[in-house]
């Protein structure tokens, strides 16, 4: 067989360039919003939208018509909710607030949960589970717990529900606060391990159980071995219960029973459960100390919503928000400027998946306001630059 001539060679290098350019394009990412130094993909909002089109779709109740109008009204405030998410991120990481030890803990809770003894194992569970890596749900733990952490530190100092209000509403509601007996409870509850044989479990609860029983404090136990993760960081405090709330059989264990009682290990469907007997409540109308929390709930829920709206606004009008033409923010601040950009005097506004995610593991930002430039001035600066540009080919 003859060599093949240089001639001949030159097109076929040719087509298969072209044909690895192609196939490059295919997978680029569109850039829909940038916030502050942060972006949200295209990818990314397309995920969102396509988790309620199925949360709705499995809806058996819902017709066609009543679906249809449903997704309209959620999509309205997809990107709005990942604008709101990017801003209390950044304020988060801006006010210092570390939540590693929370991210730690939930790692943990699903690990022993499902019996995972490594963390090697954990990120291969991740993995075949979801199809991402085990470090992209961990960032949307610390993103979650970030978020909830600003909130709960900058708008709930501004609900102020004053003790004279409390007051003035106990007074006025004194018929809504005429109780059957209570008592108040603390739980541990011992769940069972993905490969935890019944045996086990049991040993694991009367091991807990009791280290309760000879005086070990039971609020320091539950945030160390209840696998109940709404209540563990309290203390296992699980609130007041009334006559005819519970279970007959957890309604025996705790009423009649004095402050500090421990039951005997309950099984429950979940597991096996350790209760306390935190205080006791007579029938009648309850004492205002014992409803002043859930007064003060009452009065500050209806304030707490517009107070968080507000504050995002103030986030927004202290931000460099950009929205691409044919998306919307529905939480955007009035006469606020968010208009894209022209194309021409940013860096280009596309990227390659792989790229996103090769730089978020460097802890790089992905883009900057650049001061405006010439061409001339931006070719040199991606020449200059090591790694290339971090965003590259214009998609507007």
């Amino acid at each position: 067989m003859k060599p093949m001539r240089p001639s001949r060679l030159v097109p076929v290098l040719c087509f298969a360039m072209a044909s690895a350019l192609q196939a490059e394009l295919m997978i680029l990412e569109e850039i829909i919003a940038k916030v502050n130094a942060a972006i949200i993909l295209r990818s990314e909002y397309e995920r969102t939208v396509g988790q309620i089109r199925n949360e709705l779709d499995s809806n058996p109740g819902m017709s066609a018509e009543d679906r249809t109008r449903e997704l309209e009204n959620r999509e309205t405030g997809v990107l709005r909710d990942m604008i709101d998410q990017r801003l209390l991120v950044q304020k988060g990481e801006e006010l210092g607030i570390s939540v590693e030890a929370q991210v730690l803990q939930q790692r943990d809770d699903i690990m022993d949960r499902n019996g995972i003894p490594t963390t090697d194992e954990f990120e291969a569970w991740v993995l075949e589970r979801t199809g991402e890596p085990a470090e992209d749900l961990m960032d949307r733990m610390r993103e979650n717990f970030l978020s909830q952490a600003v909130l709960g530190q900058e708008v709930s100092r501004r609900v102020v529900v004053t003790r004279d209000e409390i007051e003035e509403f106990y007074e006025e509601h004194k018929d809504e606060f005429v109780r059957s007996e209570g008592v108040r409870l603390s739980q541990i509850l011992v769940a069972p391990k993905e490969t935890e044989s019944e045996e086990d479990l049991r040993k694991r609860g009367e091991e807990v159980h009791g280290r309760v029983q000879r005086g070990e404090p039971f609020a320091e136990m539950a945030r160390r071995f209840s696998d109940d993760i709404a209540t563990k960081d309290l203390g296992g405090d699980i609130g007041i219960y009334r006559r005819g709330m519970l279970r007959e059989e957890i309604e025996t264990a705790v009423f009649d029973k004095g402050q500090g009682h421990i039951t005997d290990i309950l099984d429950v469907p979940n597991g096996l459960l350790i209760l306390r007997v935190d205080q006791n409540f007579t029938e009648g109308l309850a004492q205002l100390e014992e409803v002043q929390e859930e007064i003060r709930a009452t009065i500050s829920g209806p304030r707490f919503q517009p107070e968080i709206r507000n504050y995002l606004s103030e986030l927004r009008m202290e931000s460099y928000i950009e929205i691409r033409p044919g998306y919307r923010d529905s939480g955007a601040v009035e006469g606020m400027n968010t208009a894209w950009s022209d194309p021409s005097r940013l860096a280009p506004q596309t990227t390659t998946r792989e790229e996103v995610i090769r730089t978020r593991r460097r802890k790089r930002l992905l883009w900057v306001v650049p001061l405006p430039k010439s061409k001339v001035d931006l070719e040199d600066d991606a020449a200059d630059t090591d790694d290339g540009p971090l965003v590259g080919g214009d998609a507007s």
